[in-house]
């Protein structure tokens, strides 16, 4: 029985849709809301990060970068820790891709498209109305007429923790890719049959048995595995005692307004039984001034 690992890695999301073209053009046709005109037909990949790595998420980020036939790019990404900046991130990099053209085209309007996909880890759009939705579409549009486009730039952000499979037939390759992603792990010892019907995916599932890689590559599989649980207890840490914090600094301003307002309290019964605002100022430590005005409201 084969053993796996998790394609969500570093070494496995790069060796199953970094080395494999085919397998790649597959994943973005099933995922982008390409029109079938307009489907990928090769790709060729593209090296080199276009943005200095950012030390808090050096683990979190994987990515594949390709460009297809027509000239469009593809900035592929796994995040596996969510974080609001992740996606300043994503708008930093297709956009810089999308100027980069510039080097080789002297016209704008010879400028192609840039695609972001995004696969996240995490829940990160937690609202009530987007309980049940995985799948996030962004592009420029004009907000009374979002028929209206600016185009250049497109980005597509998939929740795999919220992703519940359908069994749609028009979605049947969008669905099992995203199976193949959220299914399989190491504890997997069993592929589900209706993955390893399709060759692609089929495919895909060689890459990830443990048996295909060198005891080197796991060291650093593993390395990028535990760094990714000790950046979620880092995090986690810090957002516990950021709250911990907040919690005792409201405990205190709750108690020095309960202070106040019962001194302002007494201050009011004193001045209804006749005493002076001079009187009930030496009683209440409120000055003259205060006791004058919260009088008037």
């Amino acid at each position: 029985m084969a053993h796996y690992l998790d394609p969500k890695n570093d070494l496995t999301f790069k060796r199953v849709f970094g080395e494999h073209r085919h397998l790649c053009r597959s994943l973005l046709n099933s995922m982008l809301p390409l029109d079938e005109s307009r489907q990928i037909v090769e790709l060729e990949y593209q090296t080199g990060e276009l943005v200095p790595e950012i030390e808090v998420l050096r683990n979190s980020i994987v990515d594949v970068r390709c460009t297809d036939t027509l000239g469009r790019q593809f900035i592929v990404e796994m995040q596996m820790y969510w974080s609001e900046s992740f996606r300043s991130r994503v708008l930093l990099n297709a956009s810089k891709a999308y100027v980069m053209q510039l080097d080789r085209a002297d016209r704008y309007e010879l400028l192609q498209p840039v695609y972001a996909l995004s696969f996240v880890n995490e829940t990160f759009e937690k609202s009530p109305e987007m309980r049940n939705e995985y799948y996030h579409h962004y592009k420029i549009v004009n907000i009374k007429d979002t028929q209206k486009q600016i185009k250049g730039l497109e980005f597509v952000f998939i929740e795999l923790t919220k992703f519940v499979p359908q069994n749609r037939a028009e979605k049947k390759l969008h669905e099992l890719w995203l199976r193949y992603l959220t299914e399989i792990n190491e504890n997997t010892r069993e592929v589900a049959s209706e993955l390893l019907e399709n060759s692609d995916i089929r495919e895909a599932v060689k890459y990830v048995e443990v048996g295909a890689y060198t005891k080197e590559q796991l060291f650093t599989y593993d390395r990028f595995r535990d760094g990714i649980l000790t950046e979620r207890s880092v995090l986690s840490d810090a957002k516990r005692e950021g709250i911990e914090e907040g919690m005792e600094k409201g405990r205190k301003e709750g108690i020095e307004e309960g202070i106040e307002r019962g001194r302002k309290a007494f201050a009011a019964t004193c001045l209804k039984k006749g005493l002076s605002h001079l009187e009930v100022s030496e009683l209440t430590g409120l000055t003259v001034d205060e006791i004058c005005s919260f009088c008037l409201t």
